[in-house]
């Protein structure tokens, strides 16, 4: 591919993504789920001066147990960062912080055509069906529903994924520099991409915990190149010493705030037994009541595991094409410039659905998946492209019908697109309300006070009315009534109408009776009354 074809490309790819981001962007206002809350909120934190500080204290099991406290305990700050940027220079706003999400999340698409790019000239396509493979993957990444609706939400998923994808790229690159620079002089170092991958490296190691495979991926496929155990030591090394040179001052910060260099929780986390175990107070998650629960019910939780992700987040969101994609997985194993990436993938699906399958339902999985989103795309394409050859030579078709394969797959996912994102951005609209309105109740009902809250969304509720927020633990009233006397709150409030602690307290119980119906008041908005319509609240009248 000329150069300037492959600018012009490139650009072509950019600028459809951005158009479609950006409209998508405009109907999600508000941040959801509570995890991008979290990042946008401590970014607001972070412009105000007051540094990368949490008013959530969502998870007891990382001290020091204060609020507000420094944030990023289990996920990372280089999302809330990207997302600083924007707000500094167009306003501390969701929509500002929404600018590093939508850039993500259109360099994804480049990032695709690229190594698509590199399929093709690995296979040796001819010029038409190789320019239409790349150009093709590229736009159809463009419109797919996953890649555009995690583009609107300024969290750790789009960032990963061009961090993934960008990573697969260099190792590509290295490894075709290693194997044909035989007998040349410096042969099998070239530094600048080494350094390169060290760089991706460690901004993924700031972006989420899964950077960990990256590298490990690096270091396998390193050992295999054709050089002397020196060289590989080197190719490894040099790398690695970048990418912790980027990563040590964060690690450093966790190791005083935290007493950990590393995200601690995150191995708690693999030994929870329901989703809801990540609010435990007074139970939580250990080895001995992991264990009790017998050997049928850890299958059990690891067969729900990779259905989840294989499921809910891979097939259902990209069909039909992500079907499509998925069984065309065993005809691309050999393709070089796609190993990477497919290693990668199959560890973090692997890992997250055997080693974390309960926190994966909650999203584990979901956030890493971004560049496998990409990966499915590229097998469903070469798929199709195969299919359709296959087609004309069997039918003698005399003109080269390559178009046809993104054409399918472009309108395909536009369709699918198109009626689910605006439904998305209804509910954050919903989300939004709900909120609001329930800031307005609180303010009378707190009566100027400032103890924190006790809440199902411990994330959401400081975001929209401020002060300081605690996770409702799905446990006792007791549990509860400990927990509010430990950190001074005087309040509990439920949004979700599924949650069983209004049921708890009605079975009475130990501490039930401290806890006393609090009326939020009326409205005279009809749509403000019922926004808030299942929202219960009760005042914590025990000292």
């Amino acid at each position: 591919m000329r150069q300037r074809e492959a600018v012009i490309a490139a650009l072509v790819v950019f600028a459809v993504a951005l158009v479609v981001r950006w409209y998508a962007a405009s109907l999600v206002v508000f941040p959801k789920p509570e995890d991008t809350a979290y990042y946008v909120d401590v970014a607001r934190n972070l412009l105000a001066g007051r540094g990368l500080v949490s008013d959530s204290l969502w998870s007891f099991q990382t001290p020091p147990l204060i609020v507000p406290r420094e944030a990023f305990e289990v996920w990372l700050p280089l999302p809330t960062i990207a997302a600083a940027i924007p707000m500094a220079l167009f306003g501390a706003t969701f929509a500002a912080a929404q600018v590093s999400s939508v850039l993500f999340g259109a360099l994804v698409p480049v990032l695709a055509w690229r190594l698509a790019a590199d399929v093709a000239e690995e296979r040796r396509l001819p010029v038409g069906r190789a320019r239409t493979l790349a150009v093709g993957t590229g736009l159809t990444a463009a419109v797919s529903l996953p890649l555009i609706l995690h583009s609107t939400l300024p969290d750790s998923t789009m960032l990963f994924a061009a961090l993934t994808l960008g990573a697969g790229l260099l190792i590509r690159r290295l490894r075709r520099a290693v194997e044909g620079g035989a007998g040349e002089p410096g042969a099998g170092r070239p530094r600048g991409l080494l350094f390169g991958l060290g760089v991706v490296l460690g901004l993924a190691a700031l972006t989420r915990n899964e950077a960990a495979w990256l590298a490990i991926v690096w270091v396998v496929l390193a050992c295999r190149l054709p050089r002397s155990w020196r060289e590989r030591a080197i190719l490894i090394a040099i790398p690695a010493i970048v990418a912790a040179a980027i990563f040590a001052p964060w690690a450093i910060r966790d190791w005083l705030v935290f007493g950990s260099p590393l995200p601690g929780q995150a191995l708690t986390n693999a030994l929870s037994i329901q989703g809801t175990d990540i609010f435990a107070w007074s139970d939580p998650p250990t080895v001995p009541r992991y264990l009790a629960i017998g050997a049928g019910r850890l299958l059990d939780m690891r067969v729900q595991g990779i259905e989840h992700n294989l499921f809910d987040v891979l097939l259902v969101p990209g069909a039909p094409l992500s079907l499509i994609g998925l069984v065309g997985l065993p005809w691309i194993v050999r393709t070089r410039a796609l190993q990477p990436l497919l290693f990668v993938s199959a560890v973090i699906f692997l890992v997250t659905g055997l080693i974390f399958p309960v926190s994966t339902t909650w999203g584990t999985f979901l956030h890493a998946a971004g560049a496998i989103h990409v990966l499915l795309v590229i097998s469903a394409l070469l798929a199709l492209d195969r299919m359709i050859v296959a087609i004309g030579r069997r039918r003698g078709w005399t003109r080269p019908v390559a178009w046809l394969a993104p054409a399918l797959t472009v309108s395909g996912a536009l369709l699918f697109s198109a009626v689910v994102l605006p439904s998305f951005g209804t509910g954050s609209v919903g989300t939004e309300r709900t909120f609001a309105a329930l800031d307005e109740r609180l303010d009378a009902a707190r009566g100027g006070g400032t103890t924190p809250v006790i809440t199902d969304y411990p994330i959401w509720l400081p975001y929209v009315s401020g002060g300081t927020a605690l996770a409702l633990p799905h446990e006792s009233a007791a549990s509860v009534l400990d927990l509010a006397q430990r950190f001074g709150a005087g309040m509990v409030v439920v949004v979700s109408r599924d949650h069983p602690f209004g049921a708890t307290l009605a079975a009475g119980g130990p501490g039930a009776d401290c806890f006393e119906p609090l009326d939020l008041g009326s409205s005279a908005d009809p749509a403000a009354a019922a926004a808030v319509a299942d929202v219960r609240a009760w005042r914590i009248v025990c000292p």
